[in-house]
């Protein structure tokens, strides 16, 4: 199963299980996926003179054999 960024994919293992996102980000060499809003995780920033810190939210990696494509079903002429 190829994946690639921008496919949709069924979560089938963890505490997003039966939900379905839109794959942002691959490390391949990890065999590593982000799902667009899920597996979100909670990040403490430190302050700095550029940015404010604080708690912050933001999607943390998958492993690519707990997901699975989705298949998009085209419609035609019958």
């Amino acid at each position: 199963m190829f994946l690639k960024k921008g496919t949709k994919v069924k979560v089938l293992i963890g505490k997003d299980s039966g939900k379905d996102g839109e794959i942002i980000q691959i490390d391949r060499p990890r065999n590593l996926a982000k799902v667009k809003a899920l597996n979100m995780v909670k990040k403490h920033k430190k302050a700095t003179k550029e940015n404010k810190g604080g708690i912050i939210s933001k999607e943390a990696y998958i492993n690519l054999s707990n997901l699975k494509k989705i298949e998009e079903v085209k419609k035609g002429k019958k």
